[in-house]
């Protein structure tokens, strides 16, 4: 498996590339809108063709690059099944693999950062990797305080989901926001200061509730540009145009 982690820094998103060695077949997990094509030099240098795009969840961070992609590279937009997206050509669902090639890519059904949300797990005779998505960071979770989130439900997600992986499983984050690139099941269960530590769900909704985290700038376009699977709204702020502007979503 051909294996490569790349990041937008604006939302400090990571956008995960997976290829098979064997067939050239990619995919790109969580793909933004600015770095669309810088994405596809990455995936061309590698001599991949890039034949899915594989969204976790509708973001309200960033605009999704899968239509865009579609447009370069002929490309299947893949979105989790639940969302009913009618710009996806693919809906993933739970106990139904993705293969890529010689790759089987799982989704797991993960609500809590929002109602839909899905993670990805991918095993190898090396060791196994989770795309965990908005659901679990490093040292911290998603937010659930808009776009249904709930933390009840993160948090049964989380125990039940993630901590029953084996403790030697990668975890690759949908953001980071402190220079950290990966962790795993071992360590989020010791040390993530929002759930680790045997904390109980009383224990992680008081944190929850008690974040004050600010409004979400990107929210307002975001999520209805996503749910067009990263068509650029006519709301997106002149700030915000410049990736809207170089890139005609058809």
């Amino acid at each position: 498996m051909i294996f490569k982690q790349l990041f937008e820094p604006d939302s400090c998103t990571y956008t995960y590339l997976i290829g098979c060695s064997e067939t050239g077949e990619a995919a790109l997990i969580d793909p933004v809108l600015e770095t669309a094509e810088r994405d596809l030099s990455v995936l061309n240098s590698l001599g991949l063709k890039l034949t899915h795009t594989i969204d976790t969840h509708i973001h309200a961070d960033h605009l999704s690059a899968a239509k865009r992609l579609k447009s370069l590279a002929g490309s299947m937009i893949c979105y989790p099944a639940m969302d009913e997206l009618q710009c996806a050509d693919m809906g993933l669902q739970e106990g139904v693999p993705l293969k890529l090639g010689s790759i089987e890519i799982h989704p797991l059904f993960t609500p809590g950062h929002t109602n839909h949300h899905h993670a990805y797990l991918i095993n190898t005779p090396v060791t196994s990797r989770l795309f965990t998505g908005d659901a679990m960071l490093i040292d911290g979770v998603g937010r659930t305080d808009f776009q249904s989130g709930d933390s009840a439900t993160l948090y049964k997600t989380i125990q039940q989901k993630f901590f029953t992986l084996p403790d030697d499983t990668l975890v690759h984050p949908g953001h980071d926001y402190e220079g950290r690139w990966v962790s795993s099941i071992a360590q989020e269960k010791a040390r993530n200061e929002h759930i680790g530590g045997g904390k109980t769900l009383d224990q992680f909704i008081e944190i929850m509730n008690n974040l004050n985290l600010p409004y979400p700038r990107k929210i307002d376009f975001a999520v209805p540009g996503n749910e067009l699977c990263g068509e650029c709204p006519g709301n997106v702020p002149e700030e915000f145009r410049g990736a809207c502007a170089r890139h005609d979503q058809g």
